[in-house]
Protein backbone atom coordinates (compact mmCIF):
# COMPACT_ATOMS: atom_id res chain seq x y z
CA UNK A 1 0.00 0.00 0.00
CA UNK A 2 1.07 3.69 -0.56
CA UNK A 3 1.30 6.18 2.12
CA UNK A 4 -1.16 8.63 1.90
CA UNK A 5 -1.33 12.17 4.77
CA UNK A 6 -3.83 13.58 3.65
CA UNK A 7 -8.41 12.04 3.72
CA UNK A 8 -8.61 13.88 0.27
CA UNK A 9 -8.11 11.29 -2.55
CA UNK A 10 -5.84 12.70 -5.55
CA UNK A 11 -6.02 12.23 -8.72
CA UNK A 12 -9.72 10.22 -9.04
CA UNK A 13 -10.90 12.75 -11.69
CA UNK A 14 -12.94 14.90 -8.85
CA UNK A 15 -11.75 18.36 -7.82
CA UNK A 16 -10.23 18.61 -4.51
CA UNK A 17 -12.76 20.83 -3.75
CA UNK A 18 -15.87 18.33 -4.20
CA UNK A 19 -13.62 16.23 -1.73
CA UNK A 20 -13.84 19.11 0.92
CA UNK A 21 -17.15 19.21 0.13
CA UNK A 22 -18.03 15.54 1.22
CA UNK A 23 -15.92 16.15 4.47
CA UNK A 24 -18.02 19.11 5.70
CA UNK A 25 -21.49 18.11 4.82
CA UNK A 26 -22.18 15.23 6.72
CA UNK A 27 -21.89 18.36 9.36
CA UNK A 28 -24.99 19.58 7.97
CA UNK A 29 -26.99 16.32 7.63
CA UNK A 30 -25.97 15.77 11.48
CA UNK A 31 -27.11 19.15 12.60
CA UNK A 32 -30.41 18.62 10.65
CA UNK A 33 -31.37 15.98 14.27
CA UNK A 34 -33.67 17.00 16.48
CA UNK A 35 -31.77 16.08 19.34
CA UNK A 36 -28.32 16.70 20.91
CA UNK A 37 -27.24 12.76 21.49
CA UNK A 38 -28.08 12.33 17.48
CA UNK A 39 -25.55 15.15 17.31
CA UNK A 40 -23.21 14.11 19.21
CA UNK A 41 -23.56 10.35 17.97
CA UNK A 42 -23.21 12.00 14.43
CA UNK A 43 -19.89 14.07 15.03
CA UNK A 44 -18.02 11.02 17.17
CA UNK A 45 -18.84 8.50 13.80
CA UNK A 46 -17.34 11.38 11.58
CA UNK A 47 -14.42 11.65 13.03
CA UNK A 48 -14.36 7.92 13.86
CA UNK A 49 -14.74 7.38 10.06
CA UNK A 50 -11.91 9.79 9.38
CA UNK A 51 -9.89 8.33 11.28
CA UNK A 52 -10.41 4.66 10.38
CA UNK A 53 -9.74 6.12 6.88
CA UNK A 54 -6.40 7.36 7.30
CA UNK A 55 -5.39 4.32 9.73
CA UNK A 56 -6.26 2.07 6.37
CA UNK A 57 -4.59 4.20 4.70
CA UNK A 58 -0.86 3.04 6.62
CA UNK A 59 -1.76 -0.36 8.18
CA UNK A 60 -0.82 -3.63 6.07
CA UNK A 61 -2.18 -7.30 6.70
CA UNK A 62 -5.57 -8.09 8.14
CA UNK A 63 -6.13 -4.92 10.67
CA UNK A 64 -6.30 -3.08 7.08
CA UNK A 65 -9.74 -5.22 6.77
CA UNK A 66 -10.88 -4.23 10.21
CA UNK A 67 -10.41 -0.12 9.41
CA UNK A 68 -12.52 -0.94 6.01
CA UNK A 69 -15.20 -2.87 7.82
CA UNK A 70 -15.48 -0.23 10.54
CA UNK A 71 -15.61 2.46 7.77
CA UNK A 72 -18.91 0.06 5.81
CA UNK A 73 -20.60 0.37 9.42
CA UNK A 74 -20.55 3.90 9.27
CA UNK A 75 -20.86 4.95 6.12
CA UNK A 76 -24.14 2.66 6.43
CA UNK A 77 -25.52 4.27 9.77
CA UNK A 78 -24.78 7.62 8.24
CA UNK A 79 -26.47 6.82 5.10
CA UNK A 80 -29.46 5.25 7.49
CA UNK A 81 -29.77 7.63 10.08
CA UNK A 82 -28.48 10.74 8.55
CA UNK A 83 -29.08 10.48 4.61
CA UNK A 84 -25.31 10.81 4.05
CA UNK A 85 -24.51 8.24 1.29
CA UNK A 86 -21.10 9.97 0.03
CA UNK A 87 -18.64 7.99 2.66
CA UNK A 88 -18.86 5.46 0.42
CA UNK A 89 -16.93 7.30 -2.12
CA UNK A 90 -14.25 7.44 -0.26
CA UNK A 91 -14.87 4.01 0.84
CA UNK A 92 -14.44 3.46 -3.15
CA UNK A 93 -11.25 4.89 -3.44
CA UNK A 94 -9.28 3.52 -0.99
CA UNK A 95 -10.33 0.07 -2.08
CA UNK A 96 -9.15 1.01 -5.55
CA UNK A 97 -5.76 1.35 -4.25
CA UNK A 98 -5.66 -2.67 -2.80
CA UNK A 99 -3.75 -4.44 -5.37
CA UNK A 100 -4.04 -7.96 -3.70
CA UNK A 101 -6.69 -9.21 -6.21
CA UNK A 102 -8.73 -11.54 -3.97
CA UNK A 103 -8.72 -8.67 -1.47
CA UNK A 104 -10.02 -6.18 -3.99
CA UNK A 105 -12.83 -7.75 -5.63
CA UNK A 106 -14.07 -9.36 -1.82
CA UNK A 107 -14.18 -5.57 -0.55
CA UNK A 108 -15.55 -4.05 -4.01
CA UNK A 109 -18.52 -6.95 -3.92
CA UNK A 110 -19.29 -6.16 0.16
CA UNK A 111 -19.18 -2.60 -0.68
CA UNK A 112 -21.32 -2.36 -3.39
CA UNK A 113 -23.57 -4.88 -1.76
CA UNK A 114 -24.18 -2.73 1.57
CA UNK A 115 -24.24 0.44 -0.40
CA UNK A 116 -27.20 -0.51 -2.82
CA UNK A 117 -29.02 -2.12 0.35
CA UNK A 118 -28.23 1.02 2.42
CA UNK A 119 -29.85 3.56 -0.06
CA UNK A 120 -32.88 1.16 -0.76
CA UNK A 121 -33.23 1.08 2.74
CA UNK A 122 -33.34 4.77 3.23
CA UNK A 123 -35.53 5.35 0.82
CA UNK A 124 -38.14 3.12 2.53
CA UNK A 125 -37.79 5.20 5.53
CA UNK A 126 -37.41 8.44 4.19
CA UNK A 127 -38.44 8.89 0.63
CA UNK A 128 -38.67 12.82 0.78
CA UNK A 129 -34.94 12.94 1.83
CA UNK A 130 -33.47 10.74 -0.44
CA UNK A 131 -35.53 11.87 -3.41
CA UNK A 132 -34.98 15.03 -2.97
CA UNK A 133 -30.86 14.16 -3.41
CA UNK A 134 -31.67 11.99 -5.89
CA UNK A 135 -29.06 12.77 -8.57
CA UNK A 136 -25.82 12.96 -6.07
CA UNK A 137 -27.31 9.49 -4.62
CA UNK A 138 -26.94 8.31 -8.43
CA UNK A 139 -23.60 9.95 -8.77
CA UNK A 140 -22.54 8.46 -5.62
CA UNK A 141 -23.82 4.70 -6.84
CA UNK A 142 -21.78 5.50 -10.22
CA UNK A 143 -18.26 6.12 -8.20
CA UNK A 144 -19.31 3.32 -5.94
CA UNK A 145 -19.28 0.94 -9.15
CA UNK A 146 -16.94 2.81 -11.69
CA UNK A 147 -13.86 4.61 -9.15
CA UNK A 148 -12.56 1.48 -7.58
CA UNK A 149 -11.47 0.14 -10.95
CA UNK A 150 -10.20 3.19 -12.47
CA UNK A 151 -8.10 3.76 -9.30
CA UNK A 152 -6.95 -0.42 -9.43
CA UNK A 153 -5.92 -0.51 -12.90
CA UNK A 154 -4.19 3.09 -13.08
CA UNK A 155 -2.29 2.01 -9.78
CA UNK A 156 -1.31 -0.97 -11.30
CA UNK A 157 -0.22 0.82 -14.31
CA UNK A 158 1.96 2.96 -12.83
CA UNK A 159 3.35 0.49 -10.98
CA UNK A 160 4.76 -1.22 -13.90
CA UNK A 161 5.96 2.09 -15.18
CA UNK A 162 7.97 2.12 -12.11
CA UNK A 163 9.44 -1.32 -12.72
CA UNK A 164 9.86 -0.42 -16.31
CA UNK A 165 11.95 2.49 -15.21
CA UNK A 166 13.77 0.41 -12.58
CA UNK A 167 14.38 -2.09 -14.87
CA UNK A 168 15.11 0.21 -17.73
CA UNK A 169 18.22 2.03 -15.14
CA UNK A 170 19.63 -1.46 -14.29
CA UNK A 171 19.92 -2.18 -18.26
CA UNK A 172 21.58 1.42 -18.47
CA UNK A 173 24.24 0.02 -15.39
CA UNK A 174 24.38 -3.14 -17.00
CA UNK A 175 25.76 -1.05 -20.42
CA UNK A 176 28.14 1.04 -18.84
CA UNK A 177 29.65 -2.07 -17.00
CA UNK A 178 29.73 -3.63 -20.54
CA UNK A 179 31.38 -0.83 -22.20
CA UNK A 180 33.88 -0.38 -20.27
CA UNK A 181 34.40 -4.36 -20.56
CA UNK A 182 34.78 -3.45 -24.34
CA UNK A 183 36.94 -0.53 -23.94
CA UNK A 184 39.32 -2.72 -21.99
CA UNK A 185 39.39 -5.63 -24.18
CA UNK A 186 39.96 -2.66 -26.94
CA UNK A 187 42.60 -1.38 -24.95
CA UNK A 188 45.10 -4.67 -24.53
CA UNK A 189 44.23 -6.06 -27.75
CA UNK A 190 45.17 -2.18 -29.69
CA UNK A 191 47.64 -0.90 -27.55
CA UNK A 192 48.81 -3.91 -24.75
CA UNK A 193 50.80 -5.86 -27.79
CA UNK A 194 51.64 -2.57 -29.44
CA UNK A 195 53.19 -1.41 -26.38
CA UNK A 196 54.84 -4.69 -25.34
CA UNK A 197 56.48 -4.59 -29.00
CA UNK A 198 57.24 -1.16 -28.48
CA UNK A 199 59.21 -2.10 -24.93
CA UNK A 200 61.11 -4.74 -26.52
CA UNK A 201 62.40 -3.23 -29.34
CA UNK A 202 63.29 -0.20 -27.34
CA UNK A 203 65.58 -2.79 -25.42
CA UNK A 204 67.22 -4.03 -28.21
CA UNK A 205 67.59 -0.89 -29.81
CA UNK A 206 69.63 0.16 -26.51
CA UNK A 207 71.75 -3.26 -26.69
CA UNK A 208 72.85 -2.31 -30.51
CA UNK A 209 72.96 1.17 -30.55
CA UNK A 210 76.93 0.89 -29.96
CA UNK A 211 77.39 -2.87 -31.87
CA UNK A 212 74.69 -3.17 -34.51
CA UNK A 213 74.47 0.75 -35.19
CA UNK A 214 72.10 0.15 -38.46
CA UNK A 215 69.93 -2.56 -37.05
CA UNK A 216 69.78 -0.01 -34.08
CA UNK A 217 68.92 2.30 -36.77
CA UNK A 218 66.33 -0.26 -37.97
CA UNK A 219 64.97 -1.04 -34.96
CA UNK A 220 64.10 2.79 -34.14
CA UNK A 221 62.35 2.89 -37.11
CA UNK A 222 60.06 0.03 -36.43
CA UNK A 223 59.12 1.80 -33.18
CA UNK A 224 58.56 4.78 -34.61
CA UNK A 225 55.82 2.93 -37.32
CA UNK A 226 54.82 0.47 -34.53
CA UNK A 227 53.75 3.85 -32.25
CA UNK A 228 52.32 5.31 -35.71
CA UNK A 229 50.11 2.22 -35.99
CA UNK A 230 49.06 2.29 -32.32
CA UNK A 231 47.78 5.90 -32.39
CA UNK A 232 46.03 5.50 -35.33
CA UNK A 233 43.86 2.42 -34.16
CA UNK A 234 43.50 4.24 -30.91
CA UNK A 235 41.97 7.32 -32.92
CA UNK A 236 39.23 4.83 -34.68
CA UNK A 237 38.34 2.99 -31.50
CA UNK A 238 37.61 6.57 -29.95
CA UNK A 239 35.79 7.44 -33.61
CA UNK A 240 33.49 4.32 -33.11
CA UNK A 241 32.84 4.78 -29.10
CA UNK A 242 31.31 8.31 -30.29
CA UNK A 243 28.02 6.67 -31.23
CA UNK A 244 26.67 7.01 -34.83
CA UNK A 245 23.29 8.71 -35.94
CA UNK A 246 21.29 6.60 -38.44
CA UNK A 247 20.77 10.01 -40.46
CA UNK A 248 25.06 10.28 -40.53
CA UNK A 249 24.96 6.34 -41.65
CA UNK A 250 22.82 6.97 -44.08
CA UNK A 251 24.44 9.43 -46.42
CA UNK A 252 27.80 7.50 -45.82
CA UNK A 253 25.83 4.60 -47.57
CA UNK A 254 24.62 6.18 -50.42
CA UNK A 255 28.16 7.40 -50.82
CA UNK A 256 29.52 3.67 -50.82
CA UNK A 257 26.58 2.55 -53.03
CA UNK A 258 27.51 5.37 -55.42
CA UNK A 259 31.40 4.57 -55.33
CA UNK A 260 30.71 1.11 -55.99
CA UNK A 261 28.11 1.80 -58.80
CA UNK A 262 25.02 -0.20 -57.15
CA UNK A 263 21.51 1.67 -57.57
CA UNK A 264 19.83 2.10 -54.24
CA UNK A 265 16.86 4.07 -52.65
CA UNK A 266 15.61 4.65 -49.18
CA UNK A 267 12.36 4.24 -48.09
CA UNK A 268 10.95 5.62 -44.30
CA UNK A 269 12.23 8.29 -41.97
CA UNK A 270 15.97 8.36 -41.64
CA UNK A 271 15.61 10.28 -38.15
CA UNK A 272 14.33 8.62 -35.59
CA UNK A 273 12.32 9.97 -33.13
CA UNK A 274 12.58 9.09 -29.08
CA UNK A 275 15.32 6.13 -29.74
CA UNK A 276 17.65 5.68 -27.18
CA UNK A 277 21.24 6.77 -27.91
CA UNK A 278 22.54 3.14 -27.41
CA UNK A 279 19.73 1.51 -29.93
CA UNK A 280 20.65 4.20 -32.56
CA UNK A 281 24.16 3.16 -32.35
CA UNK A 282 23.43 -0.26 -32.78
CA UNK A 283 20.68 0.15 -35.41
CA UNK A 284 23.71 2.46 -37.44
CA UNK A 285 26.37 -0.23 -37.21
CA UNK A 286 24.16 -2.76 -38.11
CA UNK A 287 23.17 -1.17 -41.41
CA UNK A 288 26.93 -0.01 -42.06
CA UNK A 289 27.76 -3.51 -41.84
CA UNK A 290 25.15 -5.19 -43.86
CA UNK A 291 25.67 -2.45 -46.70
CA UNK A 292 29.52 -3.36 -46.67
CA UNK A 293 28.55 -7.18 -47.43
CA UNK A 294 26.33 -5.90 -50.22
CA UNK A 295 29.23 -4.15 -51.69
CA UNK A 296 31.81 -6.76 -50.53
CA UNK A 297 30.00 -10.09 -51.36
CA UNK A 298 26.84 -9.42 -53.47
CA UNK A 299 27.56 -8.75 -56.96
CA UNK A 300 24.20 -6.85 -56.70
CA UNK A 301 23.40 -4.10 -59.37
CA UNK A 302 20.88 -2.52 -56.96
CA UNK A 303 20.14 -2.25 -52.96
CA UNK A 304 17.10 -1.36 -51.43
CA UNK A 305 16.89 0.16 -47.95
CA UNK A 306 13.42 0.42 -45.72
CA UNK A 307 13.39 2.26 -42.76
CA UNK A 308 10.15 1.61 -40.09
CA UNK A 309 9.68 2.83 -36.62
CA UNK A 310 6.55 1.79 -34.90
CA UNK A 311 5.32 1.94 -30.94
CA UNK A 312 6.66 -2.51 -30.95
CA UNK A 313 10.06 -1.93 -32.76
CA UNK A 314 12.58 -0.54 -35.21
CA UNK A 315 13.14 -2.29 -37.90
CA UNK A 316 15.34 -2.22 -40.84
CA UNK A 317 15.04 -4.14 -44.41
CA UNK A 318 18.01 -4.36 -46.58
CA UNK A 319 17.16 -6.48 -49.88
CA UNK A 320 19.57 -6.50 -52.41
CA UNK A 321 19.37 -8.57 -56.09
CA UNK A 322 22.98 -10.11 -55.52
CA UNK A 323 24.02 -13.58 -55.46
CA UNK A 324 22.80 -14.63 -51.86
CA UNK A 325 24.47 -15.99 -48.72
CA UNK A 326 25.05 -19.65 -48.66
CA UNK A 327 22.90 -21.37 -46.01
CA UNK A 328 26.18 -22.73 -44.53
CA UNK A 329 27.18 -19.09 -44.11
CA UNK A 330 23.82 -17.48 -42.68
CA UNK A 331 25.29 -16.64 -39.14
CA UNK A 332 28.81 -17.65 -39.40
CA UNK A 333 30.42 -15.65 -42.44
CA UNK A 334 30.47 -11.80 -43.34
CA UNK A 335 30.41 -10.04 -40.21
CA UNK A 336 26.49 -11.53 -39.70
CA UNK A 337 27.51 -13.53 -35.74
CA UNK A 338 29.27 -9.99 -35.20
CA UNK A 339 26.15 -7.90 -36.06
CA UNK A 340 23.51 -10.39 -34.79
CA UNK A 341 25.68 -10.23 -31.09
CA UNK A 342 25.72 -6.85 -31.34
CA UNK A 343 21.81 -7.02 -31.83
CA UNK A 344 21.11 -9.66 -29.10
CA UNK A 345 22.87 -7.04 -26.53
CA UNK A 346 19.66 -4.78 -27.39
CA UNK A 347 17.03 -7.72 -27.64
CA UNK A 348 17.10 -7.46 -31.21
CA UNK A 349 17.17 -10.25 -34.04
CA UNK A 350 18.61 -10.63 -37.39
CA UNK A 351 16.87 -12.40 -40.07
CA UNK A 352 17.86 -13.31 -43.29
CA UNK A 353 16.46 -14.44 -46.63
CA UNK A 354 18.30 -15.51 -49.46
CA UNK A 355 16.08 -16.10 -52.65
CA UNK A 356 17.33 -13.90 -55.87
CA UNK A 357 19.01 -11.97 -53.80
CA UNK A 358 19.59 -11.38 -50.13
CA UNK A 359 16.98 -9.84 -47.54
CA UNK A 360 18.24 -8.92 -44.33
CA UNK A 361 15.72 -8.26 -41.30
CA UNK A 362 17.18 -5.88 -38.41
CA UNK A 363 14.84 -5.53 -35.49
CA UNK A 364 15.30 -4.13 -32.25
CA UNK A 365 12.01 -3.91 -29.72
CA UNK A 366 11.10 -0.74 -27.79
CA UNK A 367 9.28 -2.66 -25.07
CA UNK A 368 11.11 -4.67 -22.15
CA UNK A 369 9.03 -7.37 -21.15
CA UNK A 370 7.94 -7.51 -17.37
CA UNK A 371 6.97 -10.21 -15.07
CA UNK A 372 3.55 -9.14 -13.96
CA UNK A 373 3.38 -10.21 -10.08
CA UNK A 374 0.11 -8.63 -7.90
CA UNK A 375 0.89 -6.26 -5.20
CA UNK A 376 0.42 -7.46 -1.75
CA UNK A 377 -1.16 -4.93 1.17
Amino acid sequence: MQNWYHIIPKNTGLSSYIWIIFCILPFYFIFRSSTMMEIVLGITMILLFFTSYRLSFISKGWPVYVWVSIEMAISIVMTLFFGYVYFALFLAFFIGNIQNKAGFITLYVVHLTTTVAAITTGFLIDLDLFFSQLPFVIVSLIGVVLMPFSMYNRIKREKLEGQLEDANKRISQLMVIEERQRIARDLHDTLGQKLSLIGLKSDLAGKLIDVKPESAKSEISDIHQTARTALKEVRDMVSDMRGAKLKDEIVHIKQILGAAQIAFEVKGNTELSETPLLIENVLSMSLKEAITNVVKHSGATFCSILIEQSHNEWHIKVEDDGVGIPKEDSFTGHGLQGMRERLEFVNGSLEIESVNGTVLHIRVPNVIQQTKREGLL
